[in-house]
């Protein structure tokens, strides 16, 4: 599950950089009322400085060759949570969202008591539940806009293409917040917790401290 984890991180990367690559070919997406552009994703600026421009054809080979490395990995993820049995920890229960909401709290310090958690809080089995059904959706929403007269059946089923292109990069957007929120999580939890999902287990030092007597303190002073 950590070599998933890890391989997922970079996978996911180029396939959101490839991405902006082939959306700059078609910016449409802004916020316009009587004619007037009020908000814009993407301003030239940013294009400009990460050097996104005139790059369509780069773009889609790098996205249309890793998209399969990315649900290759993310079905065995899957299976290997199913067959493991893992997907009972990960699955969100019924109070789930209800202690999320303390989670939070407690991660904003608001709340001094975190609610009790097993392998994952609530907060987590949601977020990580979450990230597999967006992963496939991406799946979908892609191969629905990147084969829609092949694929006409996952088209029809994302409500046609354009609106498959509006939920692809809808889903890309979540994934650019998860990261955010994943990174400040893991920053906040301190280096001992980062390497434990390096390596997979956790250094304790359960080194009893010495017992000084009274009586030989005493002498010594």
């Amino acid at each position: 599950m950590r070599w998933c984890h890890w391989v997922n991180f970079p996978m996911l990367s180029i396939m959101i950089w490839s991405g902006m690559l082939i959306y700059w070919g078609d910016d449409e997406y802004k916020i316009k009322l009587f004619g007037h552009t009020y908000f814009v994703f993407f301003p030239e600026w940013f294009y400009k400085f990460f050097n996104i421009t005139h790059r369509l054809q780069e773009g889609m080979a790098f996205h249309f060759l890793f998209m399969w490395f990315f649900i290759l990995n993310g079905v065995f993820y899957v299976a290997y949570t199913l067959i493991s049995g893992e997907w009972r920890e990960l699955v969100p229960q019924r109070k789930s969202f209800k202690e999320a909401w303390l989670v939070l709290l407690h991660d904003l310090h608001i709340r001094k008591m975190a609610p009790p958690q097993k392998k994952y809080n609530a907060a987590q089995r949601i977020a990580y539940t979450a990230i597999i059904v967006m992963g496939i959706g991406s799946v979908i929403t892609g191969l629905a806009i990147y084969k829609p007269v092949q694929c006409y059946y996952l088209t029809r089923l994302c409500g046609g293409y354009h609106f498959a292109r509006i939920l692809h990069f809808v889903l890309t957007l979540g994934y650019v917040f998860f990261f955010v929120i994943h990174v400040v999580q893991v920053f906040l939890a301190g280096w001992k917790n980062f390497s434990s999902v390096i390596t997979g287990f956790e250094v304790v030092n359960n080194k009893p401290k010495p017992i000084i007597e009274k009586g030989h303190d005493e002498e010594a002073s």
